[in-house]
């Protein structure tokens, strides 16, 4: 029984020692991915700090930038908005004048007319003397 013992301590020691070769294996490993973590975090820091840090600033700068332009545009836009409300009254208020200047003047030229036509028919009749006393 001697031999079969020798060849269950050597297959063991074999495994012990396939074991340890992947223990070790395993610890490489972890300690290659922390190393990775490490420089990838480093990497991402640089980026941020060299690039992406005075990106931001100038993209903060540019929309301040155009939310100042927005804000003007808004109240030039509200000026001429009330300008033009304003200019509409007024063109408003001045046809309403002039209709009523043309309503007054015509008025007196039509009446100016019909007497004329009047005094004109009461001539020609009186002339024909065919006249009536009304």
């Amino acid at each position: 029984m001697a031999p079969n013992l020798e060849t269950t301590n050597l297959l063991l020691g074999i495994l012990a020692a396939a074991t340890v070769l992947e223990a070790l294996v395993i610890v490489g490993f972890a300690i290659g991915g922390f190393v990775l973590y490490r420089r990838a975090t480093a990497l991402v820091d640089t980026i941020e700090e060299r690039h992406l840090a005075p990106t931001m600033g100038r993209v903060n700068a540019i929309l301040e930038d155009v939310k100042e332009v927005t804000s003007k545009v808004k109240e030039e836009t509200e000026r001429v908005d009330q300008a033009i409300r304003l200019t509409m009254d007024r063109v408003d208020d001045t046809a309403v004048r002039v209709r009523s200047n043309v309503r007054a003047t015509t008025s007196r030229v039509v009446g100016f007319i019909r007497g004329l036509r009047v005094a004109i028919e009461e001539l020609l009749t009186t002339r024909t003397g065919t006249s009536t006393v009304h």
